[in-house]
């Protein structure tokens, strides 16, 4: 690996990001997202509570609190979902829901960022991050409307993208440019593990000198050598299955009728592949320390499968 090369966001999220000492790499991102310095005062617990057997079981890479009272919510997601903006949507509400508790007023409800660094290509764009946020707008007068509120005997007017969630996805693949600003030094950083010596971008100073590769010990170096590894074989494992199921598939096209076999070839190379993220997953519970049948009941293995794994 060259000197140049830092150790990529992913492994640092689940490593050291926690650390208050570090939070000022998360706070960097974070700020040049959204355009304004933020602080990062508590890393949140990331995983999120059931409330029953049937509850639906959420899991982000980081959630933190700033200096707002304001949540942030980082999911790094390395291989293609389906259903995704479906799971950042539930992330967030479960978010607002465990932030609120019975008796409070609805003023408790709090703002939340939703942040997804995606190292797959995530519908049809040419940019490389996307903001999305709700608004109000007159269906004949094209207005925009703004709420009326009192708090401590004081009328304000809050816009709605001042209440509900705000998301980004950062679409990492579709970078391909010379970094011009900070907001592109951050996406080269996340897509290439590269951070310039000069750079003056929020976080990535202090990204340099705490995530250089070579200043890890020998057992971190070889887990993170580990799991750079991992990530490609399972990006290989998944795209294999997906061209041999579009090639499947065009190959029944042709004997039974093209679109009836395209689309079991595209079906079964979803399934292959939802398969092996289930397995990914799995792993990653199991190092987590999950319970097997936890594991089991969260990554619809079954038992057997997963203690094959172990």
């Amino acid at each position: 690996m060259a000197d140049n090369k830092y150790i990529r966001f992913d492994w640092a999220a689940k490593r050291i990001l926690r650390d208050k000492e570090n939070f000022s790499i998360l706070e960097g991102l974070v700020s040049v997202l959204l355009g304004e310095t933020v602080r990062i005062v508590e890393i949140l617990e990331s995983e999120s509570n059931q409330f029953d057997a049937s509850d639906k079981f959420n899991r982000v890479d980081i959630k933190a609190r700033n200096s707002n009272d304001e949540i942030i919510i980082v999911e790094i997601q390395l291989t293609r979902e389906l259903y995704y903006l479906e799971r950042i949507l539930y992330g967030v509400a479960k978010a607002i829901t465990e932030h609120i508790h019975l008796g409070d007023k609805y003023d408790q409800v709090k703002k939340v960022y939703s942040i997804s660094i995606l190292y797959f290509d995530l519908g049809k764009g040419e940019d490389y991050v996307y903001r999305g946020q709700t608004s109000f707008r007159g269906l004949t007068k094209n207005d925009t409307l703004q709420i009326t509120t009192k708090e401590k005997d004081v009328i304000n007017m809050k816009a709605p993208e001042e209440v509900f969630p705000e998301y980004y996805l950062i679409r990492v693949n579709a970078f391909n440019k010379i970094a011009e600003n900070h907001l592109e030094e951050w996406i080269k950083y996340l897509k290439d593990g590269e951070i310039d010596e000069y750079t003056t971008a929020p976080g990535l100073k202090e990204a340099r000198r705490k995530l250089e590769y070579m200043s890890m010990n020998a057992a971190d170096k070889l887990a993170y050598d580990e799991h750079i590894n991992a990530v490609m074989i399972q990006n290989d494992v998944i795209s294999t299955a997906m061209k041999e199921g579009r090639a499947e598939g065009r190959a029944e096209g042709r004997a039974e009728g093209r679109a009836e076999g395209r689309a079991e070839g595209r079906a079964e190379g979803r399934a292959e592949g939802e398969r092996i993220r289930a397995i990914n997953n799995a792993k990653q519970m199991l190092a987590d320390k999950m319970p097997i049948e936890l594991v089991a009941k969260y990554s619809g293995l079954t038992i057997e499968e997963v203690e094959a794994l172990v």
